[in-house]
């Protein structure tokens, strides 16, 4: 039965905007307070589905989150209706209302850890949103994600779905932006990697100095046992606290995996030999491929800068891989001089390069790999997948004609207090559910 890996991607929501949350990820703060441009966000992230669907790539999308989250600042304390607790949480808490508004859920990498049927003791694929609960505007998030993901991965014969860990610091999660999966091919049992920042229960570990660890390993640890997976086929490594202090927030901004690759930089790893020790005796005896960008290749600032190891690799037919980075790669002389050598080397695993225009999520701090979760499916499971959420010309058009439709040009911070914005964004989502068959999974539509 043919096993193939499906990138699904996050819609940008209606209230993309530059509010500057994210503390440890440098784009996010270096754009704080300038003005978005949602319709110009969700149009870029459906370009980049609908390129990859016609290279033949089987390619998703899930919805955005309700915002601006009125159910949170009524949980807070807020009252009366929906333009009085807009117009107070302006005035008492703007930063909260900043939080509840942000579409930050464009970022399918952290919606999830997702494990397929191959390695799975049920033979099930297992779902486990994160819980996201380093920075508050995303641990809102996992519940609402947890209702997008049953709806669009809902069938029990197939499909497991976990709630998401204890939202505590101590099993913080962050989703599949510190997980990768190596395999022969994709419907054989693979390894697991999961890449954590700080043991949270042993305080005499090695963390960042600077920047908050988001990812336990107590947390990478429990997504394993929760996914029956085989001890001798996981790996945990630890990230570099060096770096995450320069700015590397997730595994994924300094290092990518795919089948048998692991392309990553120098500085990625804590004991970063005794890791690819542990990845090559998991994986077995067939060829396992490193790719290790030194720092004077390109720098740790620059791969912070360009994101170039946030990009995507994905399996050409011909056997080759194909790397998909933001234009930003191309604009820094550096690291664009590195990826030609990659692609003109013919010993090089990966053999084409593909760039795409992602400013808009570039400059809140996502690129390539923040925008896609990766779900390995069999024939059976993508038959059993919600057929409207797979990307195709038509429901490219509906979906590109529905953000013209729905969004705005231009969106600050100022804007989030606007009751017209919730209600054009509860309209927008409310339409969208019934183009993507989802049912009710927002909370304004119960």
């Amino acid at each position: 039965m043919k096993t193939i890996e499906a990138n699904f991607d996050g819609l940008v929501g209606p209230t993309h905007n530059y509010a500057g949350l994210s503390r440890g990820n440098k784009a996010s703060i270096s754009h704080a307070g300038n003005v978005a441009n949602p319709k110009q966000a969700a149009l870029q992230g459906l370009e980049k589905m609908k390129a990859l669907s016609e290279l033949g790539f089987v390619q998703g999308v899930l919805a955005p989150q309700e915002r601006p989250d009125i159910a949170t600042l009524r949980r807070l304390g807020f009252t009366g209706s929906d333009s009085r607790i807009l117009s107070d949480a302006t005035q008492q808490m703007p930063a909260v209302l900043a939080a509840c508004c942000s579409a930050s859920s464009m970022w399918t990498a952290n919606a999830a850890t997702v494990s397929p049927s191959a390695d799975c003791v049920d033979g099930k694929v297992h779902f486990t949103p994160a819980n996201l609960i380093n920075k508050f505007h995303r641990s809102i998030e996992h519940e609402v994600t947890g209702n997008i993901l049953k709806a669009t991965f809902n069938s029990p014969e197939h499909f497991v779905h976990h709630q998401s860990l204890p939202s505590t610091e101590y099993f913080g999660d962050e989703g599949a932006a510190n997980h990768t999966r190596f395999c022969h091919e994709y419907g054989q049992q693979g390894v697991e990697f999961f890449v954590y920042g700080k043991e949270a229960f042993n305080p005499e570990s090695a963390s960042p100095q600077k920047y908050p660890a988001r990812q336990s390993l107590e947390a990478s640890q429990a997504i394993a046992r929760l996914h029956q997976l085989d001890p001798d086929k996981v790996v945990f490594a630890q990230q570099n606290p060096a770096v995450i202090d320069q700015g590397v927030f997730h595994n994924d901004v300094i290092a990518v995996g795919n089948r048998n690759l692991l392309f990553c930089h120098e500085q990625a790893f804590v004991d970063q030999t005794g890791v690819y020790e542990s990845l090559r005796k998991a994986y077995g005896p067939q060829d396992f491929h490193i790719i290790e960008v030194t720092d004077q290749q390109v720098s740790v600032a620059q791969a912070v800068g360009t994101y170039l190891f946030n990009s995507q690799l994905l399996s050409l037919g011909n056997g080759g891989t194909m790397i998909i980075v933001p234009s930003e790669c191309e604009n820094d002389p550096a690291v664009w001089n590195y990826l030609q050598s990659l692609v003109n080397n013919s010993n090089c695993p990966i053999t084409d390069l593909k760039v795409f225009d992602l400013r808009q999520s570039m400059n809140n701090g996502g690129g390539p790999a923040c925008l896609r979760l990766r779900v390995v499916l069999n024939e059976q499971e993508l038959a059993a997948t919600n057929q409207n959420c797979l990307i195709n010309a038509p429901l490219f058009s509906t979906l590109s004609s529905w953000v013209k439709k729905h969004y705005r040009d231009q969106l600050s911070e100022k804007d989030l207090a606007d009751p017209l914005l919730l209600t054009e964004s509860r309209t927008a989502l409310d339409e969208l559910t019934g183009i993507l068959n989802l049912g009710s999974v927002y909370p304004f539509q119960n």
